[in-house]
């Protein structure tokens, strides 16, 4: 789908099209019970396909979107990527055991720049395998840390570990999603896999660059600011 800004108005776009794009995210550390609520509340209303929270809330966000077909997502060695692989398994384990359908794991960056592409795919596989097919796995880059060089690589690595997904960043490090890291991303994982782009993507315009540039996820919790903007409001 093409959704240039310039011409979105004029070609009237449906808010209920882009709304399945996006993954209502809130990953803050003094989340509250109550903003999670509110977050899911928001999803059911305005028909995302997935919300996204961190680990302790799984359980509350499942059942709060228990029998709406939205998926709760959660995050695994977040924000840093430096746990072992053990850690990230056991974390993805959990949650799944508390209704996650989605994990998304910080790749191992330290190995990365290490060159140690056979730790980088164990940490993932670790992660898709405690998935046990019942979560999809975007793995996370941080992009604004590494060189298209591995950029490119990780994309393959995660691909080649049987992740769904790359992502481009926490959101939680010097830099988020651009339009190149998405379209460069996507050039190399194809069609197979989708992709995500998150951090900084926090209003229209950005997020029609993005999905124009091969983004099919985005992560945001700029709900009302884009919905507003869709329907010609401010």
């Amino acid at each position: 789908m093409k959704y240039p800004k310039e011409t979105l108005k004029e070609e009237g776009l449906d808010p209920v099209v882009l709304v399945k794009y996006i993954e209502h995210t809130v990953l803050y550390p003094d989340t509250k019970k109550e903003k999670v609520k509110i977050l899911c509340e928001e999803a059911k209303a305005s028909g995302f396909p997935g919300v996204c929270v961190n680990p302790v809330h799984v359980a509350f966000a499942a059942s709060e979107l228990k029998g709406t077909g939205i998926v709760v997502c959660t995050v695994i060695g977040f924000p840093l990527g430096a746990t072992t692989p053990a850690v990230k398994a056991f974390e993805a384990f959990e949650a799944v055991k508390n209704g996650a359908g989605g994990l998304d794991m910080v790749i191992n960056i330290g190995a990365v720049k290490d060159g140690n592409w056979e730790l980088v795919e164990k940490d993932i596989r670790g992660v898709v395998e405690a998935a046990a097919g019942k979560a999809h796995v975007k793995v996370i880059m941080e992009n604004c840390l590494l060189t298209d060089e591995e950029k490119i690589k990780a994309c393959e690595t995660a691909k080649k570990a049987g992740a769904q997904f790359v992502k481009t960043s926490t959101g939680m490090s010097t830099g988020g999603a651009t339009e190149y890291d998405v379209a460069l991303m996507k050039k190399t994982v194809g069609e197979d896999m989708g992709v995500k782009a998150s951090g900084g993507v926090s209003n229209l315009p950005v997020i029609v660059k993005m999905i124009n540039a091969g983004a099919s996820r985005i992560g945001t919790g700029s709900y009302m600011k884009t919905l507003n903007a869709l329907k010609g409001g401010r």
